[in-house]
Formats: structure tokens, sequence, C-alpha cells
């Protein structure tokens, strides 16, 4: 077999966070996803970062989609466990931010993360949904699924999220 040695190059464009960011007190986290989802708010940097997009945000669950390729890649030749992480990290934390009212934010404590099979740039679109399993004032609990472009899971979450007043 022949290596490939064609040099692969990535750009990553993103929008200035700080617009979204000064208006987040006066919204609440779920009128501020659905205005990022809708285009009125930017997308955080991460997001252009890892290519994963948040596409749906209801009361209680963040749905995000990531198309991984060869960027992503360990050096085993597999998608970099960091990438679902990040990927269930973001879903459980926008799942939680879905149940904050105006002047309330969050932050991850914890998270425990199963990887159940290898994902690779050919598997296909990741989806990864998350949903609040307990709401808190001060600690909230979500879990998270991905699965890969044929519908089969690939990896799961649970995690503890912090809340907190914004500014506070």
């Amino acid at each position: 077999m022949q290596e490939d040695l064609t040099e692969r190059t990535r750009t990553v464009v993103w929008e200035d966070p700080a617009p979204g960011v000064a208006v987040m007190p006066t919204m609440s986290g779920l009128d501020y996803l659905r205005a990022m989802i809708r285009g009125e708010l930017p997308s955080p940097p991460i997001a252009e970062l890892m290519r994963m997009t948040l596409v749906t945000a209801e009361p209680g669950t963040a749905t995000f989609v990531c198309d991984p390729d060869e960027s992503h890649y360990n050096p085993i030749g597999t998608v970099h466990g960091g990438l679902m992480c990040t990927l269930l990290d973001s879903a459980l934390g926008c799942a939680v931010q879905t149940t904050l009212p105006q002047g309330q934010a969050y932050t991850s404590i914890e998270i425990k993360v199963n990887y159940l099979r290898p994902v690779y740039a050919h598997t296909g679109q990741l989806t990864c949904t998350a949903t609040v399993t307990k709401p808190g004032n001060r600690v909230a609990f979500a879990d998270g699924v991905i699965t890969d472009g044929s519908g089969k899971t690939v990896a799961t979450a649970t995690g503890s999220l912090l809340v907190f007043p914004i500014g506070g």
C-alpha cells in the first residue's frame, strides 16, 4: 500500500463571540440558544474548531451534529475521544441551559464518558442529544448519547453542572 503524502490543511473561521456573551444575561437560556440556532447570535468558536453545530434546543434537551474528518484523528487512526467528549459536554451544558432563567449560567462540574465503538471519518455525521435528568438551582444533571451516521450508539455520558448567577 502506497502512503499518501499529500499535505492536508483546514482553515478555521469564527465570529467574535463577544456580542453573544453581552446579551446572554438578558435572555433565558432557551431563548439564547434558539437565537444562536437561527443565526442571530454567533456560535461559540469551539463549535467551528470542532465542526459541530447546535441544531435543536427544546426545554430540557439539546442536539448537536458533527462531521468528523481526518483532522480529528488520534495516532491510531480513529477519531480522538476528545472530540466526542467535547460534543457530549457541549450538549449536556446546552440541555441544562435550556432550563435556566434569564441571569443564570452553568459550567461543567463533572462528566463521565463511555466510548462504545470507534469513530472514523467515514463513520458519517455524528448526532449528539442530551437530556436533563434533574434540573437544579445549584447543580443540574444530564445524560447524553452520540450516534453515528448509521444510527449506532458510539458514546454516552452523564454529567453534573454548576448553576450560578451571571456575573456572580
